[in-house]
C-alpha cells in the first residue's frame, strides 16, 4: 500500500512538469517572419509651417564710441570732466600745454612778418625800376626783369610763412581737447601734470573714453542657415534679460551684408535710450521674424545622419532601408525644414547611424 502510494505521486509529478514545459508547436511558420516588429524607431515625415521666428541672443553697444588721445606730446594743465560727466559736442574735456609749441609759433610769426617786410621792399623797388625804365636808355631791361622776379618770390616766402603760421596755430590747438559728440565719459585715465602724447601703441591707454548713450545699437549675429529667410518688413521683439518682462519691438536698422569667421551675418537694431536704464554690454533675447509661413517639409532633427560627405536621411520602403540625400533649412522644437526627395507620410528611421546601410531589412 505504501509503495502504491509513491507511485502514484511520482505519476502526478511527471505529469504537471511535463504540462509546464512544452508547448505547442506552431506548424505555420508565422513567428519566424519578419516585420511584425522592427528593431529600429520609426518616424513619418510631416508638413506643416515652421515657427514664425527664431530666437538669438544679443548685446547692447555704444551708438558712437571714441578714445580720445592727446595730438602732441606736452602736459595736462587741466581736466574738466571725470568719469560719467555728461558732454556737449566740442566742450573742452581737458587742456595741456607744451612750451616749445609756443615757440614754434611765435617763430612762425616772426618769419611771416620778415618776409611780409621783404616783399614791400621788393615790390616798392619794382615800381621805381619800372617808373624809371618810362624814359629811354635809364635802366636795363635785365634790371628790369630781376626785379620782377625778385618781388614774386619774395611774395610766394609770404604765402608759405602764412600757410606755415596758420599750421602752427592747428597745432597749438590741440593742446585743447574737446569732445568730438554728444555723450558720456565712461573712463579716465589722466590726471592733472601727467605727460601725455598721441597713442602709438595698441596698448597705450586712451586719456578719456566717450560714448553716446542716448541711442544704443543692439547687435545680433544671424546663422548662415537663417540669412536668406529673415523678413526685413516685419519688428524684431527683444527682451533684456536683466530687465524681464519689458518688451521692446523696433525693425532692423543695418546688417553686415557678408559673414564673418563663424559663419553668421552681424545685424544691427537701433534702441532709443533717452532715460539712459540700458547700459551697453547688456544681453538680450530677440526674436527676428522669418520668411517661414508657407509649410515646410520636416523631419526630426535625430533622424538626420551628418556625414562629411553628405546629409541624408534614412527612408524605410517595402521594409528596407534607402538613403535620401537631403539639405536643411531651418530648425525649430526638435525639427528640421528639408529639401529632397521626401513627402508627407514617408517613413524614416529615428536616431539613425551611419552604420546601417542601405537595403537593410527594417521590418
Amino acid at each position: 500500500m505504501k509503495y502504491s502510494y509513491w507511485v502514484l505521486a511520482a505519476i502526478f509529478f511527471t505529469t504537471v512538469s511535463c504540462s509546464h514545459r512544452e508547448k505547442p508547436v506552431d506548424m505555420t511558420g508565422s513567428a519566424g517572419k519578419p516585420g511584425k516588429e522592427s528593431k529600429y524607431e520609426i518616424g513619418t515625415v510631416t508638413e506643416k509651417p515652421l515657427s514664425s521666428y527664431v530666437k538669438l541672443p544679443g548685446q547692447l553697444k555704444p551708438f558712437e564710441e571714441v578714445n580720445i588721445y592727446a595730438k602732441v606730446n606736452g602736459f595736462v594743465r587741466s581736466v574738466s570732466v571725470d568719469r560719467g560727466s555728461v558732454v556737449r559736442k566740442n566742450q573742452v574735456l581737458l587742456e595741456l600745454e607744451a612750451p616749445e609749441i609756443e615757440s614754434q609759433v611765435q617763430a612762425a610769426i616772426s618769419k611771416f612778418t620778415q618776409a611780409q617786410e621783404n616783399a614791400v621792399a621788393s615790390r616798392e623797388k619794382y615800381r621805381r625800376l619800372k617808373d624809371a625804365a618810362k624814359e629811354e636808355g635809364a635802366v636795363a631791361p635785365l634790371d628790369l626783369d630781376n626785379a620782377l622776379s625778385k618781388m614774386k618770390a619774395d611774395e610766394a616766402v609770404v604765402m608759405s610763412e602764412k600757410s606755415n603760421v596758420a599750421s602752427m596755430n592747428n597745432i597749438k590747438e590741440y593742446l585743447t581737447v574737446t569732445a568730438p559728440f554728444d555723450g558720456i565719459i565712461i573712463q579716465r585715465n589722466i590726471s592733472a601734470g601727467a605727460l601725455v602724447g598721441p597713442g602709438s601703441k595698441a596698448n597705450d591707454q586712451p586719456l578719456l573714453v566717450l560714448q553716446h548713450l542716448q541711442k544704443l545699437r543692439l547687435e545680433v549675429y544671424i546663422p548662415e542657415a537663417y540669412v536668406d529667410k529673415v523678413d526685413l518688413k516685419r519688428p524684431v521683439r527683444f527682451t533684456f534679460n536683466a530687465i524681464p518682462g519689458d518688451e521692446h519691438e523696433a525693425m532692423i536698422s543695418r546688417s553686415a551684408n557678408a559673414l564673418s569667421n563663424m559663419r553668421s551675418e552681424a545685424i544691427e537694431i537701433d534702441v532709443q535710450n533717452k532715460k539712459q536704464t540700458l547700459k551697453p554690454g547688456m544681453y538680450a533675447e530677440v526674436k527676428i521674424p522669418l520668411l517661414s509661413d508657407a509649410a515646410s517639409i520636416l523631419v526630426p532633427n535625430n533622424a538626420i545622419v551628418r556625414s562629411t560627405e553628405r546629409h541624408y536621411v534614412i527612408a524605410v520602403k517595402e521594409g528596407k532601408s534607402i538613403f535620401k540625400e537631403i539639405k536643411e533649412g531651418l530648425s525649430a522644437d526638435n525639427f528640421t525644414e528639408v529639401f529632397g526627395d521626401l513627402k508627407e507620410g514617408d517613413e524614416i528611421i529615428l536616431h539613425a547611424t551611419d552604420e546601417i546601410k542601405e537595403g537593410t531589412i527594417v521590418k
